[in-house]
C-alpha cells in the first residue's frame, strides 16, 4: 500500500544534529496520520508521499523547516520570587507567573487570565540559569536554530479509519512527532523530547496552571 492522504504511517527514525550527534533514536516507531494533519514536518511528509512499506531515506531540515530560528526575544530574566522553590536549571514552566500569594500558590498573570481558549497555547519556558535573585528562562524549543538530520524507515502503512480521520490522528497515538505538539494540553511526549534534548534529568515539567 502506498503512502497517501488518510493513511496511517509508522516510521522508525533517528534524529541527529548537523554534526551527526544523536538527539533521539526511539525503540518504537513513530505513528502519524498522513495528509496534511500536522502529524510530521511538511518536508518529511512530502518526501514520504507515494512511498511504500520498507522505504528508507535520509533528509536534512534547516531550522525554518523544523523548529524555527532561535528567537532571542524569547529569552527572559525574571525575579526569582515569582517562582516556587526549589527552582533549578532544567525545570520547565508553561508561561511565566506574576507572583506567589502568601501561601506560596502561583497567582495567574493577567495575560493568562484573559487568554481566549482559541488562542495559541502558552510557551513552555526552560530554566537555563538561576541566580540569588533572578531566573533566566528560554521560551525557544530546545532544537530551535538547529539543522536536523532524519534517517527514516517506513515500517507500516494502512488505511485510516473514519474516526481517525475525524480526530486527525491515529487511535491511541498522541498527535506528536519529533517533538511537535498537537492542540491538547495534556500531551507528555513533547515534554519527554524537551527533557532529552536539554538533558535535564528532572521529573515532568512544572506548569503554572
Amino acid at each position: 500500500m502506498k503512502i497517501e492522504k488518510n493513511t496511517v504511517v509508522s516510521l522508525r527514525y533517528k534524529l541527529t544534529d548537523a554534526q551527526n550527534n544523536v538527539i533521539e533514536e526511539p525503540d518504537s516507531p513513530m505513528v502519524y496520520l498522513h495528509g496534511g494533519y500536522d502529524g510530521t514536518f511538511p518536508k518529511i511528509e512530502a518526501l514520504l508521499d507515494g512511498r511504500e512499506l520498507g522505504f528508507e531515506t535520509a533528509i536534512q531540515l534547516e531550522p525554518g523547516d523544523a523548529f524555527g530560528e532561535y528567537d532571542p526575544d524569547l529569552l527572559k530574566i525574571e525575579p526569582r520570587a515569582r517562582f516556587p522553590e526549589p527552582i533549578e536549571i532544567g525545570m520547565q514552566f508553561e508561561g511565566i507567573p506574576e507572583s506567589l500569594d502568601e501561601h506560596g500558590a502561583i497567582i495567574e498573570s493577567e495575560n493568562d487570565a484573559d487568554e481566549d481558549e482559541d488562542d495559541l497555547q502558552p510557551l513552555i519556558y526552560t530554566v537555563t540559569d538561576v541566580a540569588d535573585s533572578q531566573v533566566v528562562l528560554d521560551g525557544n524549543h530546545p532544537l530551535a536554530g538547529m539543522a536536523l538530520r532524519f534517517t527514516l524507515q517506513v515500517t507500516d502503512v494502512r488505511a485510516a479509519s473514519e474516526e481517525e480521520i475525524q480526530n486527525r490522528h491515529p487511535d491511541g497515538v498522541d498527535n506528536i512527532t519529533f517533538g511537535m505538539p498537537n492542540d491538547d494540553e495534556d500531551d507528555v511526549d513533547l515534554d519527554q523530547l524537551i527533557d532529552a534534548a536539554v538533558d535535564t534529568g528532572k521529573n515532568n515539567p512544572r506548569t503554572l496552571h
